[in-house]
């Protein structure tokens, strides 16, 4: 009987440490950070296929998305995507209207015209495709890195701000590349 009590007693405090752990980590995990893996090709050679991210899903609940954030958002919206998550830049904010041509991204608005500069692409990454849309309220849009292999708003449209999760804020993997993403 004496065994069995030190085992009981075991059993209890595995379990105390396993619901305080569930206490911590659920809200944690749930409302304020998440893991992303990236899979495929549209962020590179910025972000590649394995790399291993940490999403801040609270950033967003006190300030607005800015042009060049790296979002993780729930790609529902898209006819055949339900329940897929992208990784994309920001390109265009509300409001705004975003002007694709000649390998250019041209952001108009209130007359201001603003050629962006895209340093984080190198020039074999300039996007090709022309396109001109202009953002409503709580819209936004976003462009993989990877002009020529990115499935994003040049072909689908703006993205509703409610489907935006969070931004990349952590890289984790691979080692050689650990950061602190801005």
């Amino acid at each position: 009987m004496f065994k069995n009590n030190k085992y009981l007693q075991f059993i209890i405090e595995l379990a105390k440490v396993a619901i305080l752990a569930a206490i911590i980590v659920v809200p944690i995990r749930y409302f304020l950070f998440q893991p992303f893996i990236v899979s495929g090709a549209s962020m590179s050679p910025n972000f590649e296929t394995g790399d291993y991210l940490i999403i801040d899903e609270i950033s967003y609940r006190f300030s607005e998305p800015e042009r060049g954030d790296i979002i993780v958002f729930n790609a529902s919206f898209i006819p055949g995507y339900e329940g897929q998550k992208f990784i994309k830049r920001v390109i265009g904010l509300p409001g705004e209207t975003v002007n694709i041509f000649n390998g250019k991204v041209e952001i108009i608005k209130d007359g201001n015209i603003i050629i962006l500069d895209e340093n984080y692409l190198s020039e074999e990454w300039q996007s090709y495709y022309n396109k001109k849309i202009t953002l409503q309220d709580n819209q936004y849009f976003v462009m993989g890195d990877n002009r020529e292999h990115s499935y994003d708003s040049r072909m689908w449209g703006a993205l509703p701000k409610d489907d935006i999760i969070g931004k990349a804020a952590l890289r984790l993997l691979p080692l050689t590349k650990i950061s602190w993403l801005k």
